[in-house]
């Protein structure tokens, strides 16, 4: 676990809000394609927002945890998350598109599997 201020928050919470915003970016993608996906600031701006807090919360797992699952892609799901954050009139859309619509699920299904392995969460959503 981390330390944020004074305060410390488990880390398989910050797992589950993986598993949960790349459920929601699922949910907000369907049925779309990119020329929907393109056309739509409320889609873009909804699964940006998910992008975000999928990196956040990869920022915010342990070493000792990232360190036993190199499967995971941390520092470049941290690193996505910035240019996102910081960049963002300079957003490449089909990059996100493709990350929401290819990388999510397959980071979904590798965060599920730390839950249920290191904390045995069975479901995948890491909900108690």
């Amino acid at each position: 676990m981390k330390k944020l201020g004074s305060c410390m928050r488990h880390e398989r919470l910050y797992l589950n809000d993986i598993v949960e915003a790349a459920d929601h970016i699922a949910e907000f993608v369907a049925g779309a394609d990119f020329q929907v996906f393109q056309g739509s600031e409320m889609l873009r701006s909804a699964v940006v927002q998910k992008l975000g807090v999928i990196g956040e919360a990869a920022a915010r797992v342990s070493a000792d945890l990232t360190n036993r699952h190199p499967e995971v892609p941390w520092p470049q799901i941290v690193a996505f998350r910035n240019i996102l954050i910081h960049a963002y009139f300079g957003i490449d859309w089909d990059v996100v598109w493709r990350a929401a619509t290819n990388r999510c699920p397959v980071l979904r299904g590798q965060i599920a599997d730390i839950l249920a392995a290191d904390f045995g969460v069975q479901d995948g959503s890491g909900a108690e």
